[in-house]
């Protein structure tokens, strides 16, 4: 698909599948633009694509993810730019080893994972329907088999146990129903919504645990697809015209995958956009 014409914002793209993903979206034409935390990395990246792609209308925008106020500040500074945007990729994402919590009192892995999606999008969503024909595309996974609910009671982890792959299937969970929630009040707008599992991906998701999951890292990776296969389910819901108006579904390996029953529930969906509305101040 030739991206002339059109803008590609995409979020943690400096290393693994968003990296892969943003490359795709400039070799195609897009004017892109990245948000990522570390400024030197992101234009590294940057000067990187220019040489392999020869696209010059290349932007990045600094923020930690991790904090509500960074969120809104680099969606301002994207709104700030007067641009259309036809094409938001989600693709940021933490796991830990152990809990962590944000400047905002939050658990991290939900903070980054999930409300970093939600709020983002929520203060992009304006410009991205003024845009339309648009997509907006966010990275979940199959981890959202390892827990089956939403975690209203205690959302930051303080009574349960901290298990590291339920606290990452539970932000994943949290992008699915999101994702369909989204959908739905999308609806008849030309914005579409939908989500993807990347497969197991040789990136840097992990390698914030320290030395041992660095070292985890490099022992699993040989095992895992390239950060080009991992991003080839994005870059397909982005730009291919097969998936032209479908909308609220799950996708990997680029067909679409029926996840869970309870990835499924409608009225989960809604209470927690209602909760995530709370979490980041739209109230």
């Amino acid at each position: 698909m030739n991206l002339k014409g059109k803008v590609a914002l995409v979020t943690g793209a400096t290393s693994g599948i968003g990296s892969a993903t943003a490359e795709a979206m400039a070799a195609q034409g897009a004017e892109l633009f990245i948000v990522c935390r570390n400024a030197a990395k992101g234009q590294a990246l940057l000067d990187e694509i220019q040489q392999k792609t020869g696209n010059t209308q290349l932007n990045k925008i600094v923020a930690d993810l991790s904090v509500l106020a960074d969120v809104r500040r680099a969606a301002e500074e994207f709104l700030q730019t007067g641009k259309p945007l036809h094409l938001l990729i989600n693709n940021a994402g933490v796991i830990y080893t152990e809990r962590k919590i944000t400047a905002d009192g939050l658990e991290e892995t939900f903070a980054v994972n999930h409300l970093a999606y939600f709020l983002f999008t929520e203060l992009l969503r304006e410009r991205i329907v003024e845009s339309a024909p648009a997509r907006i595309v966010s990275v979940a996974s199959g981890a959202h088999a390892f827990c089956k609910e939403i975690h209203f009671d205690d959302l930051n982890y303080e009574r349960r146990a901290y298990k590291t792959f339920e606290v990452y299937g539970h932000s994943k969970l949290a992008n699915i129903l999101w994702t369909r929630e989204l959908a739905r009040q999308l609806e008849g707008t030309g914005v579409t919504a939908n989500c993807v599992h990347p497969g197991a991906v040789r990136s840097g998701l992990g390698k914030q645990n320290g030395l041992l999951g660095k070292l985890m890292t490099a022992i699993v990776a040989p095992f895992f697809q390239t950060p080009e296969k991992g991003a080839s389910t994005s870059v397909y819901l982005a730009t291919s015209p097969e998936v032209e108006g479908v909308t609220g579904k799950y996708f990997a390996k680029c067909k679409p995958l029926e996840p869970k029953p309870w990835a499924k529930d409608n009225v989960a969906a809604k209470r927690l956009w209602d909760v995530s509305r709370e979490l980041t101040g739209l109230n």
